[in-house]
């Protein structure tokens, strides 16, 4: 596709990939293999943007899969029937990741739905502009580490009572985790949270044969974008990455995709670092 982002904005979090142009490029690039055979992944934020093509793509490799989604209902449903379309399973469940009981709910009815849990990507999360420390409100700050933090802690407590050794929790953190970024302060903290969270929570499971991982995007075209900066921004997302572009979710997918299958046996607490050449210290 077009490289060119015209701009655009959004006035709702975390985005609908219905409203954007171009949109972005889920579908998977290559035949499937059937890495995830007979597995049932759980996806949060996988209605669009990146949690779509990663659900799309492990459809492809033979799973089953649920989404969790906050309330944009038509882009579940197209992903729903995105899976179907792989002759895979699909469920959609609409709630908020940073309620714990909500976590619990979903957890239980993927569970009763597909009789297992294999894989869990944890990938729902928000972000919003500040101008500088002032401008970051309680109610943000509260907000932004709920769903992109404590909703990560939920979703990974619940879903361990139901995984097997040979499981795989995936998270998605971001390269600002390691390069911070002025105007997202608080995002930035959650994702530097994730990479702690993940690497520590591997090594409480390595004995229990569960491996934890993480994905590490650059500028990415999801949702999230239009949703969270202002339109001339917007276009000039990706453009100061050495590739000069932003990447495509069906970029990054594939490393969640990888490090959920068995191929990645022997790793866990790494990052994959998706990014467009931006060299970080991992």
């Amino acid at each position: 596709m077009d490289d060119a982002i015209p701009p655009q904005q959004q006035d709702h979090q975390p985005g609908r990939e219905r409203e954007m142009s171009p949109a972005p490029d889920y579908a998977p690039r290559f035949p499937g293999a059937g890495r995830l055979a007979g597995k049932v992944a759980l996806i949060t934020g996988g209605d669009s943007g990146i949690g779509r093509a990663v659900a799309v793509l492990m459809a492809r490799e033979g799973a089953d899969v649920a989404i969790v989604y906050l309330d944009e209902h038509e882009d579940a449903a197209d992903t729903v029937t995105l899976i179907e379309a792989e002759g895979r399973r699909g469920l959609a469940i609409a709630g908020d990741v940073g309620s714990e009981s909500f976590c619990r709910e979903a957890v239980d009815k993927v569970v009763a739905t597909f009789g297992r849990l294999d894989v869990l990507v944890n990938n729902a999360a928000e972000q919003h502009t500040t101008d500088g420390l002032g401008d970051l409100t309680a109610e943000q700050l509260e907000r932004t580490f709920r769903t992109n933090v404590f909703g990560y802690f939920f979703m990974s407590k619940m879903a361990l009572q139901h995984m097997q050794r040979g499981g795989a929790i995936v998270n998605t953190t971001s390269v600002t985790a390691y390069k911070g970024s002025p105007h997202l302060l608080d995002y930035s903290a959650t994702r530097g949270a994730v990479l702690a969270f993940t690497r520590s929570l591997s090594q409480l499971l390595v004995e229990a044969g569960i491996r934890v991982n993480a994905v590490a995007p650059g500028p990415i075209w999801t949702p999230l974008i239009p949703a969270s900066f202002d339109a001339d921004k917007v276009a000039e997302h990706g453009k100061n990455t050495p590739m000069g572009r932003p990447g495509q979710p069906n970029e990054v997918a594939s490393c969640h995709v990888f490090l959920a299958s068995d191929e990645a046996s022997y790793m866990t607490g790494q990052v994959m670092h998706p990014n467009g050449g931006t060299v970080v210290n991992s």
